[in-house]
């Protein structure tokens, strides 16, 4: 049997990492700047991480439903702590796209309602509320027989009530910050009239937070930048740093009931060490302040290179964009520089995701070796 063959690969075989260092079958080192999607928050083969999935391994690896897991309620408390909130309840899955699913699937049950408003450029994972990321306004994706997902420009607040004037949406689902699509940020405006329509209509506010949550941004949720509470957010990606784990946190306004969600991986007990694990680093270590840190002094340094169009982002969520196609440039900075990178739908833009704690020189290394290739393809 082979492999289905859906995805380009690089001939490139990780065999060991360690913080946001890779290094090949061949004995070549790399530096990690995409951490898979954003999966790697708190580094490669951190110590304490590793250590509490191999003591919990010892234990007992995996088990799920209908049994008292300890481990459950401290990652809740734990989380709901480090985020901020502390009242919101938590359902543990296995990835973004379970979390997308059953965030949607609350809205529906709470409003008794189909529709979902989404944005253009939006990636909601391979779910029934998405499409590939898209500049096509007027595309509609199938959410379920009897509703349907419409889409309406980022940041555009003209014509934005009329959805909801309709009186069919369930839910509005928008990304903290966009991944996919470009880095593209929501502005504070739209965001804080994203919410009172919400609020004025009686539609549930989703903040997909799979990508640039979990201290990535400088702040615990991308959307806590604009001062604004959500509804329902979905969590995964960092949330295990590469152990499969996903979330939703829950306002105290639904009510649960047995029945209601389910899962079959979703709380075990390896993925809810993993997860733990990922709090306590992110908490003893203060990587939240080190992302702001670090990345407001990188993208100021990028906003200073000759020859980019643009530079967008938070903390070290960042996307930068070319006035050409980036495949040329990726792959020199993985070949002659050893150094992984991430694209976009654009197809101009470069987007950088590493672990948030990050040695500062590697990011150095990274800005000399782009401004070598930007020559180079000037």
């Amino acid at each position: 049997m082979k492999l289905f063959d859906v995805y380009p690969l690089y001939d490139i075989e990780p065999i060991r990492a360690q913080g946001e260092f890779l290094w090949d079958s061949k004995g070549e080192r790399y530096i990690d700047l995409y951490g898979g999607h954003a999966v790697i928050s708190i580094g490669h083969s951190h110590p304490h991480y590793v250590h509490k999935i191999s003591e919990q391994l010892a234990k007992i690896g995996f088990y799920s439903n209908s049994v008292h897991i300890s481990l459950q309620n401290e990652l809740a408390e734990k989380l709901g702590a480090l985020s901020a909130y502390e009242s919101y309840k938590l359902f543990l899955i296995n990835s973004g796209a379970e979390a997308v699913e059953n965030a949607l699937k609350l809205a529906s049950f709470k409003t008794g309602k189909k529709n979902v408003l989404a944005f253009s450029k939006a990636f909601h994972g391979r779910t029934s509320a998405a499409v590939e990321a898209t500049e096509n306004l007027a595309i509609q994706a199938p959410i379920n027989k009897n509703g349907h997902v419409v889409f309406h420009p980022l940041n555009n607040l003209e014509g934005l009530e009329d959805h909801f004037l309709k009186g069919e949406l369930s839910s509005v689902i928008i990304e903290g910050i966009q991944g996919v699509g470009g880095v593209n940020v929501p502005s504070t405006e739209f965001m804080k009239t994203l919410r009172g329509l919400c609020n004025k209509h009686k539609v549930v506010l989703i903040l997909d937070e799979i990508q640039s949550g979990y201290g990535r941004t400088g702040m615990f949720f991308a959307h806590q930048h604009m001062n604004i509470k959500a509804d329902i957010i979905t969590v995964a990606k960092g949330m295990g740093n590469g152990f499969p784990v996903g979330g939703i946190l829950i306002s105290p306004d639904f009510e649960a009931s047995y029945g209601l969600l389910g899962t079959t991986f979703g709380g075990n007990h390896l993925a809810c060490a993993a997860a733990v694990a990922v709090l306590d680093v992110i908490k003893e270590e203060d990587l939240i302040a080190n992302a702001s840190r670090l990345g407001e002094t990188f993208i100021n340094e990028l906003k200073s290179l000759p020859a980019i169009v643009e530079v967008r982002g938070k903390g070290l969520m960042i996307g930068i964009e070319f006035d050409y196609a980036v495949e040329a440039l990726r792959k020199n900075l993985l070949f002659k520089h050893k150094v992984f990178t991430g694209n976009a739908s654009n197809k101009n833009t470069i987007r950088l995701l590493p672990t948030l704690n990050i040695q500062p020189s590697s990011l150095e290394y990274f800005l000399e070796a782009l401004k070598k290739e930007m020559q180079v393809l000037a």
